[in-house]
């Protein structure tokens, strides 16, 4: 391969163990002749040395051919954002307590490094959520998102007041903290604390969680990749001019909602890509995320009656 190789790392400085991989990494790719960037902010005072500071908005002129990320869920949703204009793919060592959508642990350090040498590695597409906020006004705002959006009460006091669409169709009015959209890959998230299901990330499908809904109806739903959510905040205990809610989009980006806002949620126009070393099952990531018991399982007959 000819050209100048070129590979974006970010890395959560605030844990202890980030640091020491990730020299561990800059100097196992640079030694092969790899330019190696982290973000100005993290290289700077020299943390990360033998890297090329450069700053979020200059990462597309870049053209890194990977982002590794060495931290935890929420590291990697930052580095899904810098790729999000570049559709470069995104390769996760985590360093948090669950790492859903890491693919490495810190102990395969080394081989992450050589598999990113070799190019040894496929990238698998996933699906996100592209969501339109309408306010009262009539102006709109644009958000995304690759595990949820939520949708939550700015007073802890008062009980936001929601009616709830599929397709253009009203579903029900449900006085509550909330609700969750997401996406398969989030169904593992913020979906599965609220009581939502666990979607395989094959299944192209969205997601809706209420959150402690007061309400016969507040079962979770999963509905067609096609389908739009729609959520609309009634006045309730509102003035027009109060904020009443705020949605957050992966638990990083925020906008306040007043009474009278409508949210619809859609399939994203663009995949958020992940690079995966290894092709295991959902099944053995769930087991080994989540620690099942598993103890017992004797496999599939070998066959005979």
């Amino acid at each position: 391969m000819t050209g100048l190789r070129v590979v974006l790392l970010v890395v959560h400085t605030g844990r202890p163990e980030a640091l020491p991989l990730a020299e561990r990494v800059v100097a196992r790719l640079t030694g092969e002749g790899v330019s190696v960037l982290a973000l100005a902010e993290e290289a700077g005072s020299g943390q990360l040395q033998g890297t090329t500071p450069v700053s979020a908005e200059q990462v597309c002129y870049q053209c890194p051919e990977l982002i590794v990320v060495l931290g935890g869920d929420g590291t990697i949703l930052r580095a899904a954002e810098l790729a999000r204009d570049t559709d470069v793919p995104v390769l996760g060592v985590n360093l948090g307590r669950v790492g859903f959508l890491a693919e490495a642990e810190p102990a395969d350090i080394d081989s992450v490094a050589d598999r990113i040498l070799e190019q040894s590695y496929d990238v698998e597409e996933r699906m996100t959520l592209g969501v339109e906020i309408t306010l009262p006004d009539g102006s709109t705002r644009q958000e995304w998102a690759v595990n949820d959006i939520s949708v939550e009460k700015a007073d802890r006091a008062l009980m936001l007041d929601l009616a709830v669409e599929v397709d253009g169709r009203p579903l029900s009015v449900w006085g509550c903290d909330g609700v969750v959209c997401a996406t398969p890959t989030g169904s593992t998230a913020y979906n599965f604390s609220a009581g939502g299901p666990i979607v395989w990330p094959e299944v192209e499908a969205l997601l809706l969680t209420p959150l402690s809904a007061h309400a016969l109806f507040n079962r979770p739903l999963v509905t067609a990749p096609t389908s739009t959510l729609a959520i609309e905040l009634l006045k309730g205990h509102a003035t027009s001019h109060e904020r009443c809610g705020i949605l957050w989009a992966d638990g990083r980006r925020s906008h306040d909602l007043p009474p009278g806002a409508r949210i619809e949620v859609r399939r994203g126009d663009r995949p958020v890509r992940l690079a995966r070393l290894r092709a295991a099952p959902f099944t053995d990531r769930l087991v080994a995320k989540f620690r099942l018991p598993v103890q017992g399982w004797r496999g599939p007959s070998s066959g005979g009656s």
